[in-house]
């Protein structure tokens, strides 16, 4: 029996920089989406991809010193080198410097202007850079891009139009017959209310104050303008043709079932792009939803504000799969989300360690304790079973409809509580005491093959948010994902199953100050190398060359330096780079800190006698008040701490 297709795309990412874990959020979102589509038997096409043309790039290439195909071959390299990061399972990466996407583009616009639906002007009016957009007097707030605030520039050119308000009415009609074609609801009002009714203007749809585009091909002074060219991305990179016969995927998948797109593009995707394929005389997607933006601190993320955090940072601290449950699970239907450094900690600790990971481990902890390993149902039962099994085998059902309305933060949290109901189980039934009766044998057989039952089955669905996670989870129970055709039924676990014997938890709870401290360091370290001017550099060239400036005797007398002898060392437990060190100096001792964990441990710093900066002014460095400086060479890389030669008593003066 032939499987019934699924398209899905996100919106393909603007390569004018790395994406923060915002723009994330979409891609793992529609991932869940694709791999849960899959488990449910479809044959899933999912599309993603990086939008490449366009005056901003222009101008980034520009400062970057490097041609724009050059500049944006790196940054769509780097996004795709993070979506595969976040473990992806995408069928399509387009990028819209492909040549059939460019070639396929011509033919549209050719195509359109040809039958009428564009034609050649002029246009003057407010245009803002960033959002590549021109708006009207009118159409400004505070006299800035209503879209993103910024400056707006005054801006006149020959251009070409698209004739919008040709197919207004037949949009709208198509948004009556079609009540759920913009998720959320509020979305469908805004457009209707903010765009539609208040009347459709032609919409300009080339360029030619600037070359980094798709040239028109009967008239390359022009470039297509951004939107008509990156949105017919989800038809040409299923073969679309606008000349002759298209391919076989196209059949297959158009229309799409739902683009994923963040709230801010909306509008592109639900007036510009159904016109346009109204125009050529395509199908219309059949869903378009618009999710919300995941914020920090209250406030969108953006570079220029330094409140930006990237996925490889999040992931470097608690892994592809953590991330992953935190974006999905955190993200509300229609509100915006946040994310931080301490709220994902929070996460990690209260749901995946202490819940799941703490279920995983205790189940199979027991089996192994009590018989070595092998589970099998003893069949004895007791009403106490009744809601674990009734909590397992609704699963399923809960969290699909949940899915099927974008709802997936309450879909994970009913996994989640369902692994809840599963650690209570533990609490009534009492394992341990069950054990203490050789004659009750049976029956903790049967609790412990109930705990691993609910275990596989709701691991079977949270292995659409945290794929590897749940393949350590069926090799731990010797057993593979199960369908979700049949996870409706409790008991499908094989009778003598013996569990894999693993020390390593599925997660480890994390000290939050720890977390904090080394997010603050790596922060602070970006910002000094961030701040640090050109002529910072310069100088620090000239002085390797020619040396610090001269001082005087006077000017030396000023450091007090003495001899210090190591009596204790120890890793400083908020720091990856400090060594806390004390340091007898005479008849006394102080803690010095000192940056050069990579190149000693603590028990080679002990018994060492070293050169001390004595009157150096205290200092708090990663929350600990360090009181002198331990004197070090640098060469290249390396790092060699300053000794004493001769044996020498500590608190001796350096003259």
């Amino acid at each position: 029996m032939e499987k019934p297709k699924y398209y899905i795309t996100t919106a393909i990412a603007y390569t004018s920089g790395t994406p923060h874990i915002g723009n994330v959020y979409e891609i793992v979102l529609t991932d869940f989406l694709a791999r849960f589509k899959r488990k449910q038997g479809y044959d899933v096409r999912f599309q993603t991809g990086t939008d490449e043309h366009g005056e901003k790039i222009e101008q980034k290439a520009a400062a970057n010193g490097v041609e724009p195909k050059a500049f944006v071959d790196k940054v769509a390299g780097d996004i795709r080198g993070i979506w595969d990061m976040m473990n992806i399972s995408y069928d399509k990466f387009i990028r819209t410097t492909d040549a059939d996407h460019e070639r396929e583009i011509q033919k549209i616009f050719e195509k359109l202007y040809k039958q009428g639906d564009i034609y050649k002007g002029s246009y003057k009016g407010w245009y803002c850079t960033p959002c590549e957009s021109f708006w009207t007097e009118s159409q400004l707030v505070d006299g800035k891009c209503p879209d993103c605030g910024r400056e707006v520039k005054m801006a006149e050119e020959e251009a070409y139009f698209f004739r919008m308000s040709k197919y207004a009415d037949k949009l709208l009609e198509y948004y009556e017959q079609n009540p759920d074609f913009i998720v959320p609801v509020s979305r469908k009002n805004e457009m209707i209310n903010n765009f539609l009714k208040p009347g459709l203007q032609d919409l300009c749809v080339s360029r030619t104050s600037f070359k980094w585009g798709i040239p028109v091909e009967f008239d390359p002074k022009h470039v297509v303008y951004v939107w008509m060219d990156a949105l017919s991305n989800y038809i040409t990179g299923l073969g679309y043709r606008a000349e002759g016969d298209s391919d076989t995927l196209y059949k297959k998948y158009w229309p799409a079932d739902v683009h994923i797109i963040g709230k801010d593009i909306v509008r592109f995707h639900t007036i510009y792009w159904p016109i346009f394929l109204m125009a050529m005389g395509e199908p219309l997607p059949k869903q378009v939803f618009g999710h919300p933006w995941l914020l920090q601190d209250g406030g969108k993320m953006s570079k220029s504000k330094g409140n930006v955090i990237y996925a490889d940072d999040l992931v470097r601290f608690f892994g592809v799969d953590a991330v992953r449950y935190y974006l999905l699970s955190e993200m509300p239907f229609d509100n915006d989300g946040l994310i931080g450094w301490d709220l994902v900690t929070e996460t990690v600790n209260g749901e995946l360690a202490n819940v799941y990971g703490n279920l995983v481990s205790r189940t199979v902890a027991m089996s192994e304790k009590y018989f070595d390993g092998v589970i099998s149902d003893g069949k004895v039962y007791e009403p106490v079973d009744d809601e674990l099994k009734e909590a397992a085998v609704s699963l399923y059902a809960k969290v699909a409809e949940k899915v099927e309305g974008y709802r997936v933060a309450d879909a994970v949290a009913d996994i989640l509580n369902m692994f809840r109901r599963a650690n209570k189980y533990i609490d009534e039934t009492m394992p341990w005491a069950i054990a203490k009766d050789a004659t009750k044998r049976d029956r903790l057989r049967t609790v412990l093959y109930n705990l691993s039952e609910a275990i596989i089955i709701g691991t079977s669905i949270l292995e659409c948010v945290m794929p590897e996670t749940a393949k350590k989870v069926y090799r731990i129970f010797a057993t593979e994902a199960r369908d979700f055709a049949d996870l409706g039924k409790f008991g499908l676990l094989r009778d003598g199953t013996k569990v894999n014997h693993t020390d390593e938890k599925l997660f480890n709870r994390l000290d939050k100050a720890k977390v904090i401290a080394e997010v603050e360091e790596m922060y602070a370290e970006r910002n000094v190398a961030k701040k640090a001017p050109e002529a910072e550099a310069k100088a620090d060239e000239k002085e390797k060359k020619e040396g610090k400036a001269m001082i005087s005797i006077d000017d030396f007398a000023k450091v007090e330096l003495k001899i210090g002898k190591i009596i204790a060392c120890e890793h400083l437990p908020n720091s990856k780079k400090l060594l806390k060190n004390t340091v007898q100096i005479g008849d006394e001792t102080r803690t010095i800190l000192s940056g050069i964990a990579k190149w000693y441990t603590p028990e080679e710093m002990v018994g060492k006698t070293v050169v001390v900066v004595a009157n150096l002014a205290p200092a708090k460095l990663a929350g600990t008040m360090s009181e002198g400086m331990l004197l070090c060479a640098e060469d290249g890389d390396n790092v060699v701490l300053l000794t004493a030669e001769k044996e020498v008593s500590s608190g001796s003066s350096i003259s």
